[in-house]
């Protein structure tokens, strides 16, 4: 199985600024650990985020890797690996295919690891986030962590009812799932 988490809110705090630097990016509680039991596990673990600072020009590409790098040490530290990052670096007025609710990074993320829509779960905390995952295919799952809260009316709207407080429950969900 290919799960793909979304980064801000999911993976680690979100700021309305944007994560801008390595020190800037703070995990999540149980965040790290959740990823390390479903690497673990076998699974194919993705990060799937829209990084819009980059098109504005308030980010540069850089720096979004240097920030990449810091979650992907810190994941490691944790017994856990990340295969794969997927940014969508547009901004929103450029109307890419790729800048969740399109499904173009899911889409790609899908491609690149050779998993069906059937065998990937797409964990965000926005909308925009269970919109992609319906687009692409995959199952759809909400954590009330970051905007996740929030959301959570609207996502059930459009039929999402896999929502879980945070990333580790979620993670706990799928591995008892296969």
């Amino acid at each position: 199985m290919l799960v793909l988490l979304d980064r801000d809110g999911v993976i680690n705090e979100d700021s309305p600024n944007y994560v801008r630097t390595p020190s800037e990016w703070r995990p999540l509680a149980g965040s790290l650990q959740a990823i390390a039991r479903l690497s673990r596990a076998g699974r194919k673990i993705a990060v799937c985020s829209n990084q819009a600072a980059v098109g504005k020009g308030e980010l540069t590409m850089a720096d979004l890797d240097a920030v990449s790098r810091a979650m992907t040490i810190a994941v490691t530290e944790a017994g856990g690996r990340i295969d794969g990052v997927f940014y969508c670096t547009h901004s929103p007025d450029q109307r890419c295919a790729c800048r969740k609710p399109a499904p173009g990074l899911l889409l790609q993320a899908m491609t690149t690891f050779g998993a069906a829509a059937s065998e990937t779960a797409f964990i965000g905390d926005s909308l925009r986030d269970a919109a992609a995952a319906l687009a692409a295919g995959c199952t759809s799952i909400l954590v009330r962590t970051g905007h996740g809260a929030q959301s959570e009316a609207s996502v059930r709207k459009i039929g999402i009812e896999l929502v879980f407080d945070d990333l580790a429950a979620a993670a706990d969900w799928l591995l008892r799932q296969c």
